[in-house]
């Protein structure tokens, strides 16, 4: 391995370390008390180096989110062996929920946090292509759901959004511990039971 090459290797393990590090001081710690200083601590350098690779918080932020969606897109991309495409359709929703569910504080990071579209909006072009491919991949599933019969007079983007905002809904309400405090007889399996009242509802449409 030549000198250039060396190099390139040196730099990038040096920004997998730093964004190891800041994923380890976020799952402790949470967003607003990991800042620079403590990454860099975290990787024994000075902060200094750490704006070589990131322009700020929110960029490392943003990288950390990137990883969540890029989980989540292979998980649901699996469903793609799917043939009928309201099966389909129901199981990308179990496997959305899932995930939040089993994935907490980066599900908080993806669709919570404002860190990483701070980072965003900061950028020339103002694409959020990690959410992009995520929703394309639901949008294109409704498409094929009503080229298929299903949701007669319904609008292909608005129906997707819904169906997106319901299911992030549950899984925000029960991350956030706000299902917690409710009066109700089934908290435990609140979403869950949720989300078969909704595809009764979807069955209906």
């Amino acid at each position: 391995m030549g000198l250039v090459e060396r190099k390139i290797r040196e730099k990038e393990e040096l920004k997998e370390s730093i964004l190891k590090a800041a994923k380890r001081l976020f799952l402790k710690k949470g967003f607003e008390k990991t800042s620079i200083r403590n990454i860099a601590d975290e990787i024994e350098y000075s902060p200094g180096i750490i704006y070589h690779y990131f322009k700020d918080k929110n960029e490392i932020f943003h990288e950390l989110h990137s990883e969540g969606f890029q989980e989540l897109y292979k998980r649901m991309e699996i469903l793609g062996a799917v043939a009928d495409p309201m099966s389909r359709l129901k199981a990308m929703g179990r496997i959305y929920i899932q995930f939040g569910l089993e994935n907490t504080d980066m599900y908080d990071l993806m669709f919570i946090i404002e860190a990483p579209i701070d980072h965003v909006e900061t950028c020339a072009d103002q694409r959020w292509d990690d959410g992009d491919s995520t929703f394309n991949l639901l949008r294109g599933t409704v498409k094929e759901c009503m080229l298929s019969g299903h949701f007669q007079g319904h609008r292909l983007e608005a129906l997707s959004f819904m169906i997106w905002a319901t299911v992030h809904g549950m899984v925000s309400l029960k991350i956030r511990k706000r299902v917690n405090i409710l009066e109700i007889s089934e908290v435990e399996n609140i979403v869950e039971n949720s989300y078969q009242s909704f595809l009764i509802i979807l069955d209906k449409l």
